[in-house]
């Protein structure tokens, strides 16, 4: 079976693209059934144009799902950059939550794309486990945070987060809690 070559978009259809993700998350999170047609008019583009990009709505979901959690995941290394690492992690964190209750708020119309038969499978969460492994062996290297921790505590120790109602005040909780796993990174740290 011949590969199919992965060619790059034209800059005009990157926008249309992006700009039809964007409009998917708001109107997705505000309704999981949220016809594709609305969708495709508020963003401006034909029938044709929406369905080359997203021939289902399981594939506009879990893209949705793939760019938001691939946003998150690659600001990692970008906060590394101009940030001290547990600085980095905290700020990390919370970008996370944000990512959390978007996720929450996308949950039913993901429930949807993913429980069919023959329904393709929720993506994983690799993207994320690989941005927490990098600043936590950032931090761990700084000394700001105690050694040994891996990614998978982590994402095990801030689970709560993907517990919180979205439509209530998460993000004094979300603060709140990722305060404490902060913390309790901190505790045994060499240069505490």
């Amino acid at each position: 079976m011949q590969q199919k070559k992965h060619t790059p978009l034209r800059s005009d259809a990157q926008r249309n693209r992006e700009t039809i993700l964007e409009v998917a998350v708001a109107e997705l999170t505000r309704c999981a059934d949220a016809p594709l047609s609305l969708i495709a008019r508020k963003a401006g583009v034909g029938q044709g144009t929406f369905y080359r990009n997203f021939p289902n709505r399981e594939a506009l979901v879990l893209e949705i799902y793939r760019h938001e959690m691939q946003q998150v995941s690659e600001s990692a290394a970008e906060l590394l950059e101009c940030r001290p690492p547990d600085r980095a992690l905290r700020e990390w964190m919370d970008r996370l939550a944000r990512f959390a209750m978007t996720k929450a708020g996308l949950a039913d119309a993901i429930r949807q794309a993913t429980s069919g038969p023959g329904s393709p499978a929720k993506p994983g969460h690799t993207p994320l486990s690989t941005a927490a492994d990098l600043l936590l062996r950032a931090a761990e290297e700084a000394g700001t945070i105690r050694s040994g921790v891996s990614a998978d505590d982590f994402v095990l120790a801030i689970a709560g987060i993907w517990q919180l109602d979205p439509h209530g005040d998460w993000q004094a909780r979300a603060s709140r809690l990722l305060d404490l796993v902060m913390d309790g990174l901190r505790v045994g740290a060499p240069g505490t």
